[in-house]
């Protein structure tokens, strides 16, 4: 049986060319799928697209890299510039270092954490991560496809995990040292009762009984005294409620007040205290911890002025975007820095000779210790016979 007209060979070549053109829509169609795929994966997880030629330098940021910066689609070149020149300054040497080493083939993957610098005038931390894909016959790369990740908000939990970690190693080392400072102080006092009890009981003569009874007396009032400044440190410490340190404190008028409470002083011994603070100057913080601080400054500038010279204080601020640092300047007889720097803020510690009875070395130490209950931190640059500058900065904040 003939079958007219039909060409076995015909109907053979034009049944694979019709099979391969299918094959070919459908393999472009599952190309096009999968990318379709990949396209929509990064847009859910928000993770930018890079593709650089170091040849002819033309880069290209998908529209989740230039969003991340706070960009839209055409606002940025197609060159590694753009990108590039919004780098930290701090860290564009790793930066660069690095892509140059992956360049090399000295890294098998490009992969560095940074700041980039956002439309808004804000920095963002980025994880960039990078790999060759083609290489020229020389082995030089012509292109380069990577990724921009926004890890910003775990580099800040980062942050607030490793200073809070540095704020409990700091507490710890305190407590460590107020407790053998409790330790030492308590168990002085007690033996020295303890012997003076012995003492009492083994001699017979009614006169050395008394000396005795003399003793007990003023042992046991240095215990009072340790037991009530120990007492006033632990209350200091124990201050965790927030709505304690939310009151707006004018400083010049907060000064002011202090100054006007150690008038006596300050005509006794001559001084002339100049409140430079601006009349604007307001804190978010405890008053009452505040004014004791102050007062605990300008009171030492008093004690520790200068008999031979025309004795100043000078009270004043500086301010930088989120804090306000607090001067109290003084020309008074000033500390051996070189000498005593470590100990300046601990617990028992005089600097000015032992002869000084108004001294007991627990001052500076509830300052400190009342300054850091603020959240705030205290220095002092001090030099002997020329004077000394106590610095308080504390954090800018706005009334809850």
């Amino acid at each position: 049986m003939k079958f007219l007209g039909l060409n076995i060979t015909d109907f053979k070549r034009d049944s694979y060319t019709k099979n391969t053109s299918l094959r070919k829509k459908k393999k472009k169609y599952k190309i096009g799928l999968q990318n379709y795929k990949h396209k929509v994966a990064f847009e859910i997880s928000n993770i930018g697209l890079w593709d650089y030629n170091p040849i002819t330098k033309k880069a290209y940021y998908s529209k989740e890299s230039i969003n991340i910066i706070g960009y839209k689609p055409g606002e940025l070149k197609n060159i590694s510039k753009e990108w590039n020149d919004r780098v930290h300054p701090e860290d564009k040497a790793a930066y660069d270092g690095d892509f140059t080493l992956h360049l090399n083939g000295e890294l098998e993957i490009y992969e560095i954490e940074y700041r980039i610098l956002c439309k808004n005038g804000n920095y963002k931390w980025i994880l960039d991560k990078g790999k060759v894909i083609e290489r020229d016959n020389d082995n030089k790369p012509t292109r380069i496809i990577g990724t921009h990740t926004d890890i910003t908000l775990r580099k800040t939990n980062e942050n607030k995990l490793k200073n809070n970690l540095q704020l409990i190693t700091n507490q710890n080392k305190r407590l460590h040292n107020f407790t053998h400072i409790v330790s030492h102080n308590l168990k002085t006092h007690i033996g020295n009762l303890k012997n003076i009890l012995e003492f009492y009981d083994e001699t017979e003569n009614e006169e050395e009984k008394k000396d005795l009874i003399n003793h007990l007396v003023t042992i046991s009032d240095s215990l009072t005294t340790t037991i009530v400044d120990l007492d006033d440190i632990i209350s200091i410490k124990s201050k965790t409620n927030i709505n304690q340190l939310n009151e707006r404190v004018n400083l010049f008028e907060c000064s002011n007040k202090i100054i006007d409470s150690l008038e006596v002083d300050i005509k006794s011994k001559n001084i002339k205290i100049f409140n430079a603070l601006r009349m604007d100057d307001t804190l978010i913080t405890n008053k009452s911890y505040l004014e004791s601080i102050i007062y605990n400054l300008i009171s030492n500038g008093i004690k520790y002025s200068d008999p031979d010279k025309e004795s100043q204080i000078l009270i004043q601020s500086l301010h930088t975007k989120d804090t306000i640092k607090i001067l109290i300047a003084d020309n008074g007889i000033g500390i051996d820095m070189n000498k005593y720097n470590g100990q300046i803020f601990e617990m028992y510690q005089t600097f000015h000779g032992t002869e000084r009875k108004d001294s007991r070395g627990i001052g500076l130490y509830i300052t400190k210790t009342q300054v850091e209950a603020l959240n705030g931190t205290i220095e002092l640059n001090s030099e002997l016979n020329k004077g000394s500058t106590f610095s308080l900065t504390f954090k800018k904040k706005k009334a809850l």
